[in-house]
């Protein structure tokens, strides 16, 4: 499991004082106002910031981060992702899981076939969509609910699913 889960992601400034705009990752938005610091990844490098405001916009998270006091500063930043340490994200409910525990895991019918692996997870707003990729190339798509996903197992990294009229 990673360590570090993302949170969202800079994609602009706003105004000359050092303000970024964030797409956030997050069910709940209003967890930003609920951290003291996160982590920006530039490259290949984690830094740590902490956070001195946080306000919204539309959809999106603007956050002062300390330190970052010019707009020259806060554009370095642009396209980077917010991060956080796994130990401080939020108690999920039974039954729901970081989109990143999810990717890569192997995807199998109840009869034991293969369909192949997480690619990517979507909100469609009612449920989550999960995006497998066969051993050719071939995306299927899944719905996240209960008549389809009969087990998550993220210690043996595999999902076991059935198949309903339609899905293939």
């Amino acid at each position: 499991m990673q360590e570090y889960l993302e949170i969202g992601q800079i994609v602009n400034t706003n105004g000359l004082k050092g303000v970024v705009k964030i797409n956030p990752f997050t069910d709940d938005v209003t967890r930003f106002e609920k951290l003291k610091t996160v982590y920006i990844e530039r490259g290949k490098e984690l830094k740590e910031f902490e956070i001195e405001e946080v306000r919204y916009q539309k959809k999106q998270v603007l956050v002062k981060f300390k330190n970052i006091d010019t707009i020259e500063d806060a554009q370095k930043y642009r396209e980077c992702y917010i991060k956080i340490n796994r130990k401080d994200a939020v108690k999920l409910p039974e039954d729901t899981y970081f989109i990143a525990d999810l990717i890569g895991l192997d995807v199998y019918t109840i009869d034991n076939e293969l369909i192949g692996k997480i690619e990517d997870v979507f909100s469609t707003g009612s449920n989550d969509v999960y995006v497998v990729k066969n051993n050719l190339g071939r995306q299927v798509l899944l719905p996240a609910i209960a008549d389809v996903v009969k087990e998550v197992d993220l210690e043996n990294k595999k999902i076991i699913v059935e198949l309903i009229e339609g899905l293939l």
